[in-house]
């Protein structure tokens, strides 16, 4: 046999009692948990990966590599005196011999320098088989050393339709997609779908949306109004998306017809509190215009007024209310008081006037009060609960003032209130953090508007950290709050918030410049973007070809095309070649130990980007 002959490896199965640990395997100790788990995990799910070994001369062979998995079979073999009967694989596992010692010992290095989760699509397809075999998960779980929390997820995806499963196994779709699977049990629409994600880049929101056009999220402000036992007694489904952790209502007719009964129900209860008449509407707004639309007049409640002490008690609990520092008894003195300067309408009021009833987006009922129709203007006038008008609009003189002088003055008007701000900058610069950690709508103090600067890639984050005040805590959505109240609150937590809130939503809003704007800011801040991001699987190498991941791979490691590392990484499928990478950017010690990675070359790994990345 000449040098250049290839020996091939045998493959043969041995009874335990002629098997044995190799001084070979690195594996020389293993937890006794971890030969528990693995022995609970063979007798479920069987012998997935065979062993590795070198005959010993005695008929027998020596294990170099599938340590932990010899030591589980002997362990059920001690503990099931007829395996050999119920068992006969597992009684006698095919062990894969190698030719000669340099051989073993470059297995014994490779498998544990290789070693790598199982793909998502497989532990799916292991969870399942075992569930059906009558594991339970949390035995599952201890079987693959994993949380409860991960089998039950695995789990919900192991009842997919096969064809998702294989298009994960293929790298056709990533886990996230999959999991939005979960939420059709309509397997004809599931797999119209899979053909659609085929070679698109679908969101998660569009795979979704086209599984289910029609569902309803749980926080729709119908649901939140009329809460889900309500839908579900009147025949709505209910399907849920584990992993969004949400619920979806698949019926939106009867949401609807549930939603309009309920907000039918408020309407008759604000019925009997004396007014004319009540409407309800289905927006989730009302606002000014719609008063001037519809040719409402609105008439306000009778405040009461309060006296000096009550007065100056009832500055003294806002203050207390601002501060979240009232107890029980102050919060009921502070809405006493409250009541009497907000005052009530009177009996005569209601009798000419209405209500229309509404549910805001955040499934709240809300109320549009004292609105006097057309129709019943007169009458009202005539009761003296509504001002005679001086003029009607038929009527009315034409104003001396142009429209372009009116808009002229109010601009004057809006210079003499920034002409007094420059006199309180501490309060401009306490207001500009305020918007931007607001989300104010329509009413945000200055005429600044933020656009969206992205920060996040497609790929969910995966080896992707940002700082958290990057990522934590988005503006508060301020809509129907009181806004000078909040504010006050804001101002009081001091000048340290007021930086901080600034320098991080300024931060995130941060696109650079020009070219010397933006090298003089990197000059400053020293960027770097390994700081925050390691290729991985799922985010680089898992969407590049496998050429270019044997090139990578020969150029990180300065090797020659021809050398054998790099002619063994040719061969490997694309998605293990993505995960040898993975793990070599992931710093495995094993792995960079067994290539024999130096100082340099790590330090190249360290500092590598593709192209067109800074």
């Amino acid at each position: 046999m000449t040098k250049q002959s290839i020996i091939a490896a045998d493959e043969a199965r041995f009874p335990l009692s002629k098997l044995s640990l190799s001084s070979m395997n690195p594996r020389q100790n293993v937890p006794a948990a971890e030969v528990e788990e693995l022995a609970e995990s063979i007798w479920t799910a069987g012998l997935i990966q065979n062993l590795a070994g070198i005959m010993d001369g005695n008929g027998g062979a020596e294990i170099v590599a599938g340590g932990r998995r010899l030591r589980a079979l002997q362990l059920l073999a001690e503990r099931h005196a007829d395996l050999a009967q119920v068992r006969p694989e597992l009684a006698n596992p095919p062990v894969r011999l190698a030719p000669d010692d340099s051989t073993a010992q470059a297995w014994a290095v490779a498998e544990n320098a290789a070693r790598r989760d199982l793909h998502p699509a497989d532990e799916i397809r292991a969870y399942g088989k075992m569930e059906r075999n009558g594991a339970t998960p949390a035995t599952i779980a201890r079987a693959f050393a994993v949380t409860e929390k991960s089998v039950y997820r695995r789990l919900a995806l192991a009842g997919l339709p096969e064809a998702v499963i294989d298009a994960l196994a293929a790298n056709e779709i990533n886990l996230s997609a999959a999991a939005c699977f979960t939420i059709s049990t309509d397997e004809a629409r599931s797999l119209e779908v899979l053909e659609q994600c085929r070679g698109n880049t679908l969101s998660d929101y569009q795979i979704k949306k086209a599984l289910k056009p029609d569902a309803v999220k749980d926080t729709d402000r119908r649901a939140k109004f009329v809460g889900i036992e309500a839908y579900q007694a009147a025949g709505g489904r209910v399907g849920g998306d584990l992993f969004a952790e949400e619920t979806l209502l698949d019926d939106a007719d009867i949401l609807d017809a549930v939603f309009a009964d309920r907000l039918a129900e408020v309407a008759d209860s604000h019925k009997r509190d004396g007014w004319k008449w009540v409407e309800v509407s289905h927006a989730d707004y009302l606002g000014y215009w719609f008063l001037q639309e519809n040719g409402f007049e609105r008439i306000h409640r009778e405040t009461g007024t309060l006296s000096p002490e009550q007065s100056e008690r009832f500055d003294e609990l806002t203050e207390q209310a601002e501060a979240d520092a009232l107890d029980e008894a102050g919060q009921e003195e502070f809405a006493a008081l409250n009541a009497i300067t907000e005052g009530d309408y009177t009996e005569m009021q209601r009798a000419h006037s209405g209500v229309i009833i509404y549910v805001d987006s955040q499934g709240e009922v809300q109320s549009y009060e004292g609105l006097i129709r057309k129709a019943d203007k007169a009458e009202a006038v005539a009761a003296g609960v509504l001002a005679k008008s001086q003029h009607s609009a038929d009527d009315a003189p034409k104003s001396p003032i142009s429209q372009k002088l009116r808009d002229d003055l109010g601009r004057v008007s809006r210079g003499a209130r920034q002409h007094a701000a420059l006199r309180g900058p501490d309060l401009l610069i306490d207001l500009l953090a305020y918007q931007l950690s607001h989300n104010l709508y329509w009413s945000k103090p200055f005429g600044l508007s933020v656009e969206d600067v992205p920060n996040w890639p497609t790929t969910e984050a995966d080896g992707y950290a940002l700082d958290d005040r990057l990522t934590e805590n988005p503006p508060r959505d301020m809509y129907g709050k009181d806004l000078g109240k909040s504010f006050r609150a804001f101002r009081q937590k001091g000048a340290d918030h007021m930086r901080g809130e600034l320098v991080r939503f300024l931060a995130a809003q941060l696109r650079g410049g020009d070219e010397k704007l933006m090298s003089l800011i990197e000059k400053e801040t020293q960027p770097n973007t390994r700081d925050v991001w390691t290729p991985t699987d799922a985010n680089f190498f898992g969407r590049v070809g496998g050429p270019y991941m044997s090139d990578l791979w020969r150029d990180l490691l300065d090797l020659p095309a021809d050398h054998p590392t790099a002619t063994s990484f040719d061969k490997l499928k694309k998605g293990e070649k993505a995960a040898k990478l993975e793990a070599l950017f992931r710093g495995d010690y094993d792995l960079r130990n067994a290539l024999r990675v130096t100082g340099e070359q790590a330090d190249k790994i360290a500092a590598w980007l593709p192209e067109g990345m800074a």
